[in-house]
């Protein structure tokens, strides 16, 4: 047991890296959960400080994601707990690592527990696993953004769809290679990340959610003078 909870808390610390807040302080001065939506993810960066700012945002916390479950999860300090013979444990201890990440990006200890929502880590977790379902989320994700303008709703459905991707290659088309783990960890994740967004579901349902209004590369606004 040893071994997952080294894993655990690794996992945890290198989510909590809060990208977008450190991008903010250290190549702009600011920090952005003052400013914008008041949110330490990469799209409140990209409102806030531009392309160039919330790309490098996105990366970090896509790379937090794919570390945990790519390569802490590999930890091997002594034997991973038995008794789960029904999932394949290995998948199941990579997705534990992701979801380790996910709070800690949620929660962060370096951020004074004021993060973001979850969902870029999520992707990166996701991509480690299953890189064909995530290109099938990502599909979802763009269509939804696109006709929509709604960064929230393309979030929260691009969420949805990869437990039911998961569902429907596994069961419909008989995947093998995708463990029944992958699908119970998902939902779980996607419940964390719904609950995450739920202001923006409120705002979404009152339609004083915001849209995007061009997909130009986003100056911020830092480079329009509006901070």
């Amino acid at each position: 047991m040893l071994s997952l909870v080294v894993i655990l808390v690794l996992s945890y610390l290198v989510g909590s890296i809060p990208g977008s807040v450190w991008v903010g302080k250290w190549l702009y001065g600011l920090d952005i959960r003052e400013h914008g939506s008041g949110n330490a993810g990469a799209t409140n960066a990209f409102r806030v400080l531009g392309w160039k700012a919330g790309i490098l945002a996105t990366v970090v916390d896509l790379g937090k994601g794919l570390f945990a479950a790519g390569v802490i999860a590999t930890i091997r300090l002594d034997g991973l707990p038995s008794g789960l013979e029904f999932w394949q444990i290995e998948t199941f201890v990579r997705l534990l690592a992701g979801f380790a990440a996910i709070i800690g990006h949620m929660f962060p200890i370096w951020a004074g527990f004021k993060g973001g929502k979850g969902v870029n880590t999520a992707a990166g977790v996701l991509f480690a696993l299953s890189p064909v379902t995530m290109l099938i989320v990502i599909g979802v994700f763009a269509v939804v953004l696109f006709t929509s303008r709604y960064v929230s709703l393309a979030s929260l459905l691009a969420t949805v769809a990869f437990p039911a991707t998961v569902a429907i290659r596994k069961y419909v088309f008989h995947v093998d290679s995708l463990d029944g783990s992958l699908l119970i960890i998902s939902i779980v994740m996607m419940l964390a990340i719904v609950y995450a967004h739920r202001a923006n579901i409120k705002r979404l349902v009152n339609g004083t959610e915001s849209r995007i209004r061009t997909f130009r590369p986003a100056r911020g606004m830092r480079g329009r003078g509006e901070l």
